[in-house]
């Protein structure tokens, strides 16, 4: 793909969607159906489901290794912890700062901690929302669900909690509406052929540490079809369908017009405050492209939503 791409794009498949959608994958998810039917597919079978299903997403190393501060002993955690607070020393010293790092976020409670990393509660709400707006919703309330679909799962492992998780909010929020909408507008047929009733029973009787060995992730998946496939498929790193929007978007005038006219058409709107819009656009995304693009997009895509949704009211 290509940022003029994008721009041909955006608009048509952040209306296509019935509520706002920001997974940026969605854009090249409905490229690769646009070329299948250009070549006469009319059904494609998707993969999704394979990580969820046997433990395929980096943030399930990530999250057993900070599983392992828990199992330290409490006398010993309670010395360590008041060296790891915001005024300690340790954390203006380079190495030792993201050794506290490591204690603070594994202090904090499942699934909690897999929001601590969400950029928008890094930045304060009060800081990106308007007070109008905040007044109007409970910023509990996400969280809140998160924590009751956490508990619904008794499993006693931890890889199987967040694969339940993930069950409900990576597959059912994301993965299945980004590549549903992408073929849709392609004019194909879609089959998750990972997700048959079967295979997911069998994935839940798989015991625990065939799906996360250690820190290897897939591990049965992957034995169990060596010698099927090539080595070279099975070692090979994983690969999304991610964009760099915000380099490109820094790069590229169009589209960095179309985020910019889009980002101030969202401030008119009571919803993100038109001062943490201009510091975004001014400091933030030209220092950290990569981390801040994100931001940029899903506000993007957000205001094409809304775009899309008035001009459909009008017409009505």
């Amino acid at each position: 793909m290509t940022p003029a791409d994008l721009l041909a794009s955006i608009p048509a498949v952040a209306r296509h969607h019935d509520q706002p959608f920001g997974n940026s994958s969605a854009l090249p998810a409905y490229y690769c159906a646009r070329m299948a039917a250009a070549d006469g597919c009319s059904k494609m079978l998707a993969g999704d489901g394979g990580d969820e299903l046997f433990g395929g997403n980096s943030r399930y190393a990530t999250q057993r290794l900070f599983e392992f501060y828990q199992s330290l002993p409490a006398g010993l955690r309670a010395r360590i912890e008041p060296l790891c607070s915001d005024d300690s020393v340790l954390r203006r010293i380079p190495g030792l700062k993201q050794a506290t790092g490591y204690v603070r976020h594994s202090r904090i409670p499942m699934p909690d901690r897999l929001q601590s990393f969400n950029l928008i509660m890094q930045l304060d709400p009060a800081q990106v929302l308007t007070a109008d707006f905040l007044a109007q919703v409970d910023l509990g309330e996400p969280s809140q669900h998160m924590q009751a679909t956490w508990s619904e799962c008794r499993a006693p492992s931890l890889i199987n909690r967040m694969l339940a998780y993930d069950w409900r909010y990576t597959l059912a929020d994301s993965d299945l509406p980004k590549v549903r909408g992408a073929t849709e507008m392609a004019g194909l047929a879609v089959g998750y052929p990972l997700l048959s009733d079967r295979l997911t029973d069998f994935s839940m009787a798989l015991p625990a540490n065939w799906k996360l060995r250690r820190f290897k992730l897939r591990w049965f998946f992957k034995e169990a079809l060596r010698g099927y496939l090539p080595d070279k498929i099975i070692s090979k790193s994983k690969k999304g369908f991610g964009l760099p929007f915000g380099v490109w978007a820094t790069h590229n005038p169009a589209l960095k017009q179309l985020a910019e006219d889009s980002l101030h058409s969202l401030a008119k709107r009571g919803i993100v405050r038109a001062d943490f819009i201009a510091t975004l656009l001014g400091e933030h995304l030209p220092a950290h492209p990569g981390y801040y693009g994100e931001m940029v997009w899903i506000l993007t895509m957000l205001e094409q939503w809304l775009q899309g949704r008035d001009a459909q009211k009008a017409v009505e």
